[in-house]
């Protein structure tokens, strides 16, 4: 008996570097690229444990709940850690950020998400670059939800490490992931006594018996649906072409703002310059009084297969997030979407204009 997902012949060493090669080309690197056979934070804890030691002094930004789990790495790792935190209805500034490096000239890792989809913000990486660069840091990307939805350069920004998923924009599998790194990052790994071997979370051993072997010899069986799964992803990338893929993205961005304004019943972008809103999701902050997480449940009886979600901890009273990334960055998705929530808000008794919406969001993508 068989099956499209058994009985599939062996990924071989050269296939799982051809997939390599393409995820660089993407990323437009000449750096080392790794794919990791797990969701991205496998790679994103093997970088910094691979990197911070005792002795190291690390600039941690937060602007959302992953640059927190950053922060618990480094303390873990003996790193003395400065966290630059700002308010997660904004994004850190290249000025915040050289600030924090003249104020601490120590600091020789800094850690950063580029964009934050469980808040809704991005952050300017090709200005933080040139700030880290000038200052000599080591520089690690959180690239996940980023990558094929804005530009990402981790060669042309100074990025080192540069950590990527294929779950968001990409449209791709969770369950693999994918790290860029530079010349001096190996060097900063080799050099550290702490960092792991012999371990899952090493990237030195991929380095030392995968890339210094020229790609010849898998280190372990390879998670060969998900390597498949990306390889597709990646085909349907260069199908459609990056740039045709960031406009998607952006448009549903801009779509969803302003078809959300135009909505009404009290809904604000939560992120409040559009500059700073990422766009492979959109953050809305309910009127006072009412629960964002009833508002979303309301919206998602009517239509569970929306990409809607209430913020996350504390947030999830305040924050409804619309999540038009990869399949769901289309006009139809993002109209339906703001349907469902204008339905759900007229049930609380609000003022919806829901043909007002409809309009922003065709005019948006006109």
């Amino acid at each position: 008996m068989t099956h499209p997902f058994l009985d599939l012949a062996p990924l071989t060493a050269a296939h799982f570097a051809a997939i390599e090669q393409r995820v660089a080309r993407l990323l437009s690197t000449e750096q080392d690229v790794v794919i990791t056979q797990g969701e991205a934070l496998l790679p994103l804890e093997g970088c910094i444990r691979g990197a911070a030691r005792p002795g190291t002094t690390a600039l941690n930004v937060i602007t959302g709940p992953y640059g927190q789990t950053f922060g618990n790495w480094l303390r873990d790792c003996g790193a003395t850690v400065i966290d630059l935190a700002v308010p997660f209805h904004t994004a850190v500034t290249a000025a915040q950020i050289d600030e924090a490096l003249t104020e601490h000239p120590e600091i020789d890792f800094v850690s950063l998400v580029h964009a934050e989809a469980a808040t809704g913000n991005t952050n300017p990486v090709a200005e933080i670059g040139e700030v880290v660069r000038a200052h000599g840091a080591l520089f690690m990307l959180d690239a996940v939800a980023s990558v094929g939805a804005e530009p990402l350069l981790p060669d042309a920004w100074g990025v080192d490490l540069c950590v990527i998923g294929a779950q968001k924009a990409m449209g791709g599998p969770a369950g693999v992931s994918a790290v860029s790194v530079s010349e001096r990052a190996w060097q900063r790994m080799a050099a550290n006594p702490q960092a792991p071997r012999r371990s899952y979370l090493s990237l030195l051993d991929w380095k030392e018996r995968w890339i210094d072997g020229g790609r010849k010899a898998l280190l372990h069986a390879p998670a060969q649906l998900e390597m498949l799964a990306l390889e597709a992803c990646l085909e349907r990338i260069e199908a459609e072409g990056l740039g045709a893929l960031m406009t998607r993205h952006a448009t549903a961005a801009a779509a969803t703002r302003a078809g959300a304004l135009a909505l009404g019943g009290g809904l604000e972008p939560y992120v409040y310059e559009a500059r700073d809103a990422a766009p492979v999701a959109t953050t809305l902050r309910t009127p006072p009084g009412v629960d964002a997480s009833e508002v979303v449940a309301r919206a998602l009886a009517a239509d569970p297969v929306l990409p809607l979600v209430a913020g996350g901890g504390a947030l999830s009273k305040e924050m409804i997030r619309v999540n038009h990334y990869g399949a769901d960055a289309t006009r139809g998705v993002v109209h339906s979407a703001l349907a469902a929530l204008g339905g759900a808000l007229a049930e609380s008794g609000l003022t919806v204009n829901l043909e007002a919406a409809r309009r922003a969001v065709t005019d948006a993508w006109s």
